[in-house]
């Protein structure tokens, strides 16, 4: 059994992890929850842009002039968007999305899609890009400021890039945010534009002026530009969510530590006094023989 003093050493040095732990689960419970304020905020009109888009979609379909609608590279190249964050001790937050990455490239590879670039948003992406010997960019300053300016010059580059023939398709791998203990990896594709019949066929309907093609010039890049920024703020939310729940665990962990330890000191304290007792009286008992 360790003596006392080693034992006030782990107590003491438990007792600082639990105030650091707890600290963190409340700096992390206070950003959550404007992190799914703005969440919450995007959704309609993102999901509202999405039903234009796909009432649309025939004619965008039908015409030949829109460059996001099929590739024009040799089949090969693959660009690939991983979102993590810049930040660990948030659990396997950014372990399953750099699984997944690795995953989605490999299942692409088998396809033809050899040729593989990734945009790296989050420093842990980054570092697993790179483990990993692959061609990486690095986008970790976007959490300094999170807003729609700041993210749209990143996919208007990669629509540029598309558009020139430089990839055949782009997803792209974050956590979605679905409440303070859960997210889900999810992979989507960006480019080429995906189409989806079921949507399309809504009962709204529009007056479109001045005509369906202008709109959609203007409405896609509008649309994927908000596809990246929703999924930038899905991400920033389900990081603090993932990283309260963890330092949460964390703080019970210790807390059930500290009475372990407490008990054992108290049993070694004990111990200690009771020997002492037995000297004690064993050397009153030898005085008077």
């Amino acid at each position: 059994m360790a003596n006392l003093k080693e034992i006030r050493q782990r107590i003491a040095s438990v007792q600082t992890t639990r105030q650091v732990t707890s600290a963190m689960k409340l700096v992390s419970a206070a950003k959550l929850r404007k992190a799914q304020d703005a969440v919450i905020k995007i959704r309609p009109f993102a999901g509202k842009l999405a039903e234009i888009l796909a009432n649309l979609s025939e004619t965008l379909q039908e015409s030949g002039e829109c460059a996001f609608a099929k590739s024009k590279g040799d089949g090969s190249r693959l660009l690939v968007i991983s979102i993590n964050s810049n930040r660990g001790l948030c659990g396997a937050f950014n372990a399953n999305v750099n699984k997944t990455t690795m995953q989605v490239i490999a299942d692409n590879a088998a396809q033809g899609l050899t040729n593989v670039e990734v945009i790296a948003i989050g420093k842990n992406a980054y570092e697993s890009a790179q483990r990993n010997k692959l061609t990486v960019s690095e986008q970790n300053d976007i959490y300094n400021n999170i807003d729609f300016e700041h993210v749209s010059p990143i996919m208007d580059k990669v629509m540029d890039d598309f558009a020139a023939g430089k990839f055949d398709k782009v997803l792209m791998v974050y956590n979605s945010f679905k409440n303070a203990s859960t997210q889900e990896v999810v992979t989507e594709q960006i480019l080429p534009v995906k189409f989806d019949d079921k949507n399309s066929n809504t009962n709204t309907n529009y007056i479109f002026e001045p005509s369906e093609q202008s709109l959609v010039d203007k409405i896609l890049p509008m649309t994927l530009r908000m596809q990246l920024y929703k999924a930038i703020l899905n991400s920033y939310a389900a990081e603090h969510g993932a990283r309260m729940t963890a330092m949460h665990k964390a703080t019970d962990n210790a807390t059930e530590l500290l009475r372990n330890l407490n008990l054992q000191y108290n049993k070694a304290r004990q111990a200690a006094i009771t020997n002492e007792i037995t000297e004690i009286v064993g050397g009153a008992d030898a005085l008077k023989e």
